[in-house]
Order: C-alpha cells, then structure tokens, then sequence
C-alpha cells in the first residue's frame, strides 16, 4: 500500500508541474484519457508449459509534458488487466471437452514514456513502469458436448509479489490534434511470485488503443 500510495504521488507531482509549465516556452502540457487492448503473457506460464496469450483490457489517464521542441514526457496511471491462457481439447468415450484456464492479475500501473517526437503527429517512446497488484484470480471455463461451465477462484494475493516493474517501449501516432493510436510493448523485469523456487515468472504485454487529448 505504501508503494501505491507513492506511485501515485509521484504521478501527481508530475501532473502538478505540467500545470506550471503549461506557458513554458515549449509548449502547454497536455492531459487526456485513453484505453485499448492487452494481449499478455507470464514468461514461465505460470508452472504450465503450454500456457498462452490472454486478451485484457487497459484503461486510464495521462499527462503529456514538453521538455523541448522534440521531446516530452508523459505520465500515466492505468489499470492493466495481466495474466496468461491455457486452453485443452480433448475426445473421451465419445464426449468432446474443451477446458480454458486464465490467469488474471490486475494491476494499478504508473508508466513514465520518454517520448521524442518525430514528426507533430509520430513519436517514440521508451520508460520504465512501476505496477501495483490489486486483485489475483482464475477463471476455469469447461465445455462438454456444447454444455458450459465456468467458475471463478480467488487467488491469495499473499503469494504475490506486490510490486512489479517493467521497460515499455511503443510509437503512437495522432490522425487530428487530440485523437491518436498506441502501440506498446513493456516487458516485466520482477517475478510476480513471492518465495519462488523455480524459473522466475515475469509479465509480458502488448498494447494497442487509442488516446484522446483534451
């Protein structure tokens, strides 16, 4: 809670000083909104050697900070929607199964882009991304002969590392002023899990989504 606590204010001083920088001589800060979808992975499939992409969700707010003619930073606060799948098929005695298992981990995420801004409309980015577990849980979804189950399953989130950090690096591109693509990839350097005596287990996403400047 405390890392959360400092992430945030973190972010809201810089949210702050992008307000007294707005009549800077490089230009007024910017803050927008933006969402988009998460196609993510665990590295060690968390123990499941055949585990695969899930499809999530992230959604937030963001400050855009000029620093000089072509180069800003930007701050955000996001809730990303992490974790991985594994999906079996099957016949037995004549039956047809299919089983799906996801691993969902939500996570109050602060990235920080360094962006260099190619053209007005085309920049790169790349900075680090501190993340916030907030909720850990499974999904079990079975299907025998068209006839589907699905449970949920709280997960402890004592065996979770609380904190996790990662490198993005994306592009993003605005067809007007204030409406833009993104593209993301940010790659998880912690394991997720605490007391782990195996491979580490780290996060890995690619985003894509739009973003809308005020």
């Amino acid at each position: 809670m405390k890392k959360l606590i400092l992430g945030l204010a973190i972010t809201a001083g810089s949210l702050a000083f992008a307000q007294t920088t707005s009549t800077s001589s490089t230009g007024s800060a910017t803050f927008g909104i933006k969402a988009g979808m998460n196609v993510s992975s665990l590295s060690d499939g968390a123990d499941l050697s055949d585990s695969k992409s899930k499809i999530g969700f992230n959604a937030g707010v963001f400050a855009n900070i000029p620093l000089a003619s072509s180069f800003s930073l930007q701050p955000e606060v996001i809730y990303n929607d992490l974790g991985s799948k594994v999906t079996r098929e099957g016949n037995v005695l004549g039956n047809t199964y299919k089983a799906e298992y996801s691993r969902n981990l939500g996570y109050i995420a602060v990235p920080v882009m360094f962006q260099y801004n190619a053209t007005p409309e085309f920049y790169l980015e790349a900075g680090p991304e501190f993340g916030f577990l907030v909720s850990a849980k499974d999904k079990m979804k079975s299907t025998v002969n068209n006839s589907s189950n699905t449970q949920f399953a709280s997960l402890n989130k004592n065996d979770f590392q609380t904190f996790n950090f990662g490198i993005g690096i994306g592009a993003g591109y605005y067809f007007i002023p204030n409406l833009g693509v993104t593209l993301r990839y940010t790659a998880g350097l912690t394991d997720i899990y605490k007391n782990n005596n195996g491979d580490s287990v780290k996060n890995n996403v690619f985003q894509v989504g739009l973003a809308y400047k005020f």
